[in-house]
């Protein structure tokens, strides 16, 4: 359990957003924009304070930024009961998400090789691929310049431009994997493969032996391509949010 616990540090410091508060043990993310980890609570440390109480409170802070309030549920999540409490309040559990690890072997990535671009580049190259509004992009780029982590953004290219887009995060000799996108139309012509043992590359470059990710669970094409890098699931987490405002 304290390697997993690890991972979801690991995975917390990655995506760090310039704005959050500790309440008594919750990380109150407070991030406009796409990535629902910037933007939610995670209840990462015991609480002293009732639950009930500690539950208004967030919903209070989230509606004076004009923000949904959610609350990303996992493992460790602190008190055990916070997820039956937030479903008895009405709180929806949507997007189940597989965080899965593997170690990473460099002699099997001699060959990979896709494009560093700078930030902000990427980031426009990224948003371009979601179809993202410029004030999300913003706080994209924002989260990212201000992480205290080495990181390797990467891009592939065919003949309409940017096919596929992602990034590595490294610390603490883990290469955590994001923003892993194929343009639409550029899809089943192994972009992602070719992205993914770049990124791992890089990794390794950066000093990471191991790597993480976190997939969709029903996202079954992308587990599939996953697991053939030997990546395996560790453990999964959701968001659970009012229906309607997520």
């Amino acid at each position: 359990m304290t390697e997993l616990r690890r991972l979801e540090e690991l995975g917390l410091n990655s995506s760090t957003p310039p704005g959050q508060l500790l309440y008594d043990g919750w990380l109150l993310r407070l991030q406009p924009g796409k990535a629902k980890r910037a933007r939610s609570v995670n209840a990462v440390y015991p609480s002293t304070l009732p639950i009930e109480a500690k539950i208004d409170h967030c919903e209070r802070v989230y509606r004076a930024r004009s923000l949904p309030a959610i609350f990303r549920i996992t493992p460790f999540s602190q008190p055990p009961m916070l997820d039956a409490i937030l479903e008895a309040r009405g709180y929806g559990r949507f997007d189940e998400t597989s965080v899965q690890a593997a170690a990473i072997d460099p002699r099997s990535l001699a060959d990979a090789h896709a494009d560093a671009l700078a930030l902000p580049e990427w980031v426009d190259a990224v948003g371009e691929l979601r179809g993202s509004p410029v004030p999300h992009r913003a706080s994209h780029l924002a989260r990212l310049q201000s992480a205290p982590l080495e990181m390797r953004a990467l891009a592939l290219r065919d003949a309409q431009g940017i096919a596929a887009t992602g990034l590595a995060i490294v610390e603490d000799g883990h290469a955590g994997l994001f923003d892993i996108i194929t343009r639409e139309d550029a899809r089943g012509r192994g972009f992602a493969r070719r992205l993914v043992a770049s990124l791992l590359r890089a990794g390794a470059e950066l000093g990471a032996r191991h790597a993480y990710l976190q997939v969709q669970q029903d996202n079954e094409p992308a587990k599939r391509l996953y697991d053939s890098f030997g990546f395996s699931k560790r453990y999964t987490y959701w968001y659970r949010g009012r229906p309607h405002e997520w």
